[in-house]
């Protein structure tokens, strides 16, 4: 116990960090398609209470029938998120569109229908005035208090874009740094010992899953991007199609324009997604921050620079091109699978193990990490996937792959980062996923909440996994 509480009190430990990091980025993350889930089932259980009181309402004098009325437009304000319903102006806006499509003459009508068809029609009366709204505003006769959040988002995914690529380029260059110096110390035994408290292992680990983190955010920002530039093409094209129909014309079949201001709706809610989506996306990249602050403590820049000396510091990229022509000699190995790109379909999208990361080389120097070439030959073993940085490095992990795959697994017990870091999970079978847990994933009410974390059990356990991670809360629009 002694031994845990030091080890979760120290401020110089970058195996902790990471660790930290890894659980708060599982805590708070889960893919697009279940961010947006749990967001709309967010939104809908706080409507619950507002649409209850209009569906089980019995109003008969005119005073109730108009207080439901009042209460009705309140709800298509909050469902849509177009406005709050205190605002007087905006009510009467909303009021207005409201009464062109369902007067308050209809209520007894209304009244007379099971809840469930009350729910239904609740919903379809807000989408259809939500896009009444939407072209009013387009048409400059409305729109109060509805943000152009096109141009939000035509300002935000970029401005988060670069901040994104800033911080993923520093974090490259420090792990490149790093990579450098324990290259140099793998061939000087005196320097290792020398530097076997500045715990650079432990540091690039910290940086590499730093910017694994920051591509997983980032790729989800691309497809934010793609997403809003398809919606701004087609609220173009719907817009200018219900400007054509309404045209000169004093009245239009609701048959025509309804299902418009229906899409209208339903893309701008779309809108608002994305909206969450990156500001939710932008508030997980600066928390990762948080969990950098070791490398400034431990490498300060004159400490860098002395122990870099005249080494040359090379990018992935660099390495990757500098073995580029070579290729895994086919005669030496015939009983094992070797993958080229030229023979195997979707070779770009086979699922290499540990990241990517050369086998061989993070096992024969006891934790270096360095890219994978996957041109040299990909080899498949047991139905997994490896590559190497070198033909050598290929060549003699093909050898013997089970004696360097549980080199990996002992090394990972030692640094439990590293399980999650090149996805080990599976060689560890008294781990079990967050996602597993019943009842034990805490979900914030609009932030994203995941669950492909691993915690060890019982037997399991180390001083290492006993983390906290917080829970991101993301703006909402109700």
């Amino acid at each position: 116990m002694r031994l845990c509480v030091a080890r979760l009190l120290d401020s110089k430990n970058p195996s902790l960090d990471t660790i930290k990091m890894q659980v708060y980025f599982d805590m708070n993350y889960t893919s697009r398609e279940d961010f947006l889930e749990e967001h709309h089932r967010v939104l809908e259980s706080r409507l619950c209470a507002v649409s209850r009181e209009i569906t089980d309402n019995r109003a008969c004098a005119r005073e109730e029938l108009e207080s439901l009325y009042r209460k009705i437009v309140s709800y298509v304000l909050l469902r849509s998120g177009l406005g709050s319903p205190t605002d007087i102006k905006i009510v009467r806006e909303a009021t207005a569109a409201l009464q062109s499509v369902f007067p308050q003459a209809e209520l007894g009508t209304f009244l007379t229908l099971s809840k469930k068809d009350k729910e239904h029609q609740l919903k379809e009366l807000t989408m259809i005035v939500t896009g009444i709204r939407l072209f009013n505003r387009d048409c400059g006769k409305g729109g109060e208090g509805i943000d152009d959040l096109p141009a939000i988002l035509h300002e935000a995914i970029p401005a988060t874009t670069q901040h994104i690529d800033s911080q993923l380029q520093i974090a490259q260059e420090q792990a490149f740094r790093y990579t450098a110096i324990i290259e140099k110390v793998t061939t000087n035994p005196l320097l290792a010992k020398e530097l076997e408290s500045y715990m650079l292992k432990e540091a690039l680990y910290n940086i590499r899953q730093y910017e694994i983190f920051l591509q997983t955010v980032l790729s989800d920002i691309i497809t934010c991007a793609q997403e809003v530039e398809m919606m701004i093409k087609q609220l173009t094209a719907q817009l200018e199609q219900l400007k054509m129909i309404v045209k000169s014309k004093t009245a239009v079949p609701t048959s025509q324009v309804f299902p418009i201001f229906i899409a209208l709706a339903s893309l701008w809610m779309s809108f608002q997604d994305e909206t969450v989506l990156i500001s939710v996306l932008s508030n997980l990249t600066t928390n990762l921050e948080l969990f950098l602050g070791t490398h400034e403590l431990l490498f300060p820049e004159k400490v860098i620079q002395g122990l870099l000396g005249d080494v040359t510091v090379k990018s992935d990229i660099f390495r990757i091109k500098e073995h580029i022509e070579e290729r895994v000699h086919l005669p030496d190995f015939r009983k094992l699978d070797w993958l080229f790109p030229e023979t195997t379909a979707n070779f770009d999208k086979l699922v290499i193990q540990y990241r990517g990361f050369c086998g061989y080389t993070f096992a024969s120097t006891d934790g270096l990490l360095l890219p994978g070439n996957p041109t040299i030959g990909i080899l498949k073993y047991k139905e997994k996937y490896y590559t190497f940085n070198t033909r050598d490095a290929a060549h003699s992990f093909a050898e013997n792959p089970e004696h360097y795959i549980n080199l990996i697994k002992e090394k990972a017990k030692k640094n439990a980062e590293l399980i999650q870091l090149l996805e080990l999970h599976q060689q560890f079978e008294t781990l079990i996923p967050y996602s597993q847990l019943g009842g034990a994933v805490h979900h914030g009410e609009d932030g994203m909440a995941a669950g492909s974390h691993c915690i060890p059990t019982q037997e399991a356990e180390t001083e290492e996994s006993r983390c906290s991670a917080c829970i991101l809360e993301a703006p909402a629009y109700i």
